[in-house]
């Protein structure tokens, strides 16, 4: 029998709810590894985050988001795996494609933690 693992996520930013394309990207681990030697890596932090493709609705939390510098802000996948990512804000330069009416996000945070 077949599980389901993908679909659609489901994504808060201080308890708004973000209605989002496709899914949504964090990364599982905290550490980016890099292979200097066979069985010799060298090992540096990688910094929490969350990517997404949100609807621009009406409604749309933008002011909040922009001026947000310790947000809460919560991914639950289709699988039932939920990230959490805390003292979060925006990076990078979202923008608003008016062609299908979307906005790219992308949140890094202080602490990034799987439930």
């Amino acid at each position: 029998m077949g599980q389901l693992v993908a679909g659609t996520a489901y994504v808060k930013v201080d308890g708004a709810q973000l209605t989002i394309t496709g899914g949504a990207e964090a990364p599982l681990m905290a550490v980016k590894r890099e292979t200097v030697h066979p069985g010799f890596y060298k090992e540096e932090p990688l910094a929490p985050y969350l990517k997404m493709t949100t609807i621009f609705e009406a409604g749309f939390p933008l002011k909040s988001l922009i001026n947000g510098r310790d947000m809460t802000v919560t991914c639950e996948f289709k699988n039932g795996k939920v990230y959490v990512l805390s003292g979060a804000y925006l990076v990078d330069e979202p923008s608003h494609k008016g062609d299908d009416g979307t906005v790219e996000l992308q949140f890094d945070g202080v602490n990034g933690s799987w439930q």
